[in-house]
């Protein structure tokens, strides 16, 4: 049985008479210590799948199982980065991460749970802003908060929902070779939600686009077999890079296609005719508005 697995997955939303279904007929096996990005189009429903996976939502049918478990929750054995941060603002680096190190190991000495939060402070770059509270960062700064926290707790599966969207090209660069680095040395499993072909391509294992919504579903999965590590300048100039690119291109936009709708619908226009250009304006009595056909009568006077 593998690591992460989805059986048959649906979800919608909304009451019976206007549901709208996001997902149907998910399945995804995951191993232990793979790295899985997902694509897709924004409002596919690529975060409602993760927050599936997290526990966050139910799923209307079918099941979930990590490590043999059903997924029924939120728990500590799933660590999930949001794009928006989700940090305390009124909490430092090192509060923010502690506060999730507590929760996770409340029996820990005092020494140990700070030990263990400074190590991943320093594991994300972060240690000469540790004492800085989230305002104080930059976007970039914030992110890496997340993923020190996430990883802190130490979960089996590292959930990773579009969290370099929101960031500059250059920062989000950067940050793509931190995860590339900590996964190269942790090897989590974890699962990448990202509208990005280029960057599940850099980052993953596999990469499975996930169709155009309503009612999206999951694609065949490609194996990313480009050795690692990988050279963002590099790779650019691979076959195989392309190749895969092209693929999941191609897949996406058919699916968009597919879901296309055409709308029929009866348009009730005004009764307005035209003003008729062929009678000149003066022709009754010197009348300077628009004249329409039928306003002009032609009356019969006795001489």
């Amino acid at each position: 049985m593998a690591f992460l697995e989805l059986k048959n997955v649906s979800k919608g939303f909304g009451a019976n008479g206007s549901r709208a279904e996001v997902l149907r007929d998910i399945n995804l096996q995951i191993e232990k210590g793979e790295f899985v990005a997902i694509v897709g189009f924004s409002g596919a429903g690529k975060t409602t799948l993760i927050s599936l996976i997290a526990g966050l939502l139910k799923a209307d049918s079918g099941n979930l199982t990590l490590n043999d478990l059903e997924i029924t929750a939120p728990g500590p054995d799933r660590g999930i980065v949001f794009q928006n941060y989700s940090l305390l603002p009124w909490l430092s680096v090192f509060e923010n991460i502690f506060l999730a190190v507590e929760a996770v190991n409340p029996n820990w000495s005092p020494q140990k749970k700070k030990e263990h939060v400074e190590k991943y402070i320093a594991i994300v770059n972060l240690t000469p802003a540790r004492d800085k509270k989230p305002g104080e960062l930059s976007g970039g700064m914030r992110q890496r908060v997340s993923v020190a926290r996430a990883l802190a707790m130490n979960p089996q599966i590292l959930l990773l929902d579009e969290p370099l969207s929101a960031l500059d090209a250059l920062t989000r660069a950067t940050l793509q070779d931190e995860i590339s680095r900590i996964w190269s040395e942790d090897k989590k499993t974890v699962v990448m939600i990202t509208n990005d072909p280029d960057e599940g391509i850099l980052l993953a294992d596999r990469i499975i686009p996930l169709s155009a919504g309503p009612g999206a579903t999951l694609g065949h999965a490609i194996q990313i077999d480009i050795p690692r590590p990988r050279d963002r300048k590099a790779i650019n100039h691979e076959p195989r890079f392309k190749e895969i690119r092209r693929e999941i291109i191609e897949y996406l936009l058919n699916s968009k296609g597919e879901h296309h709708a055409t709308l029929t619908k009866k348009l009730i226009l005004p009764d307005i005719e035209p003003e008729d250009l062929s009678l000149p304006r003066h022709a009754l009595g010197g009348r300077t508005k628009p004249i329409r056909r039928r306003e002009v009568k032609e009356i019969e006077v006795s001489a």
